[in-house]
């Protein structure tokens, strides 16, 4: 009894934290709209300053209410460890997301959003071959599934690799390292709105650095991306990335990013709906291998693990 009530306990866990990532990923897909409308009066490191900026203020309150006994009394236990991992993980934050919206300027959401999925190729491969991380054998096919979905919802008529799906493909290994050191604090901290919070401070913070290095500040013209801003900040930056640090409580990084991979699956649909952008049979054939990669991660380990206490 005591075995099947703490089998039980873990799993409900594991759910919530797949119900987490589910909602994480259902945010970013359409976040990829606002970030591509975005820019229509300000440029990429203007809007990231401001989107972070907001989900650092979006997610403060929660801060304060939930965790702040929490922060003092875990990170003066562990101090140095706290700043040793929320340091890269601010940094890998702040060059994926820059180079991804920079992206946005010299390709489309769909391309974008394939390219990005390549962290769910290179998770695994970085926390096998470097950390030693023994992983389900389900992971592999299941990556291979996401993987060719991907590719199934980019531009297959055009194979010509464009400037803005380099940088996506760079910043896909930014992305990849971002979810094993989100994996690696909130296994040290369970301190998921206080990292979510110092995170966006910064990315927000690097992110205005390069707006005065490189671009105008110019309010007027900020005010006319408020929606898109509110949205990006409010919903991704705050909500979106807290949930991920949520889902990744009980949720190891290789099986997180595949179920995070629906965010493709998602912006092209809702790219389809508001943007008016092309949703073929390709495109249904990918999202349907990248929801089949996601289904068999999550539930052939299941399976095994109910077939072994009959």
């Amino acid at each position: 009894m005591p075995t099947n009530w703490l089998y039980r306990s873990k799993s409900m866990k594991k759910t919530i934290s797949l119900v987490c990532l589910i909602v994480c990923t259902l945010i970013w897909g359409t976040t990829f709209i606002a970030q591509d409308t975005g820019m229509d009066n300000i440029g990429p490191f203007t809007f990231n300053s401001a989107r972070f900026f907001v989900g650092f203020l979006a997610v403060a309150p929660f801060v304060l209410l939930f965790e702040k006994k929490k922060v003092y009394e875990q990170i003066k236990v562990k101090r140095n460890k706290f700043y040793k991992l929320i340091i890269p993980v601010g940094i890998f934050l702040f060059l994926a997301t820059t180079l991804q919206q920079v992206s946005l300027l010299y390709t489309d959401v769909a391309n974008s959003a394939f390219f990005t999925i390549f962290y769910v190729l290179m998770v695994p491969i970085i926390v096998c071959f470097l950390f030693s991380e023994r992983l389900h054998w389900s992971i592999w096919p299941s990556v291979l599934a996401c993987v060719i979905g991907g590719f199934f919802l980019s531009d297959i008529g055009n194979a010509t690799i464009r400037f803005g799906d380099s940088l996506v493909l760079i910043g896909a290994l930014f992305w990849a390292l971002h979810i094993i050191y989100i994996g690696k604090i909130i296994d040290q901290f369970d301190l998921p709105f206080f990292i979510a919070l110092i995170q966006n401070l910064i990315v927000a913070t690097l992110s205005f650095i390069l707006v005065l290095l490189f671009e105008e500040i110019n309010f007027s013209k900020i005010k006319l991306e408020t929606i898109e801003i509110l949205y990006a900040g409010v919903l991704s930056g705050g909500a979106a990335f807290a949930l991920q640090i949520f889902g990744q409580r009980n949720i190891s990084a290789a099986p997180a990013a595949i179920v995070m991979s629906l965010e493709g699956a998602i912006a092209a649909i809702a790219a389809w709906i508001i943007l008016n952008q092309i949703l073929g049979l390709y495109h249904i054939i990918g999202c349907t291998l990248i929801l089949f990669g996601v289904l068999f991660s999550q539930l052939l380990p299941i399976y095994e693990s109910k077939t072994k206490n009959i």
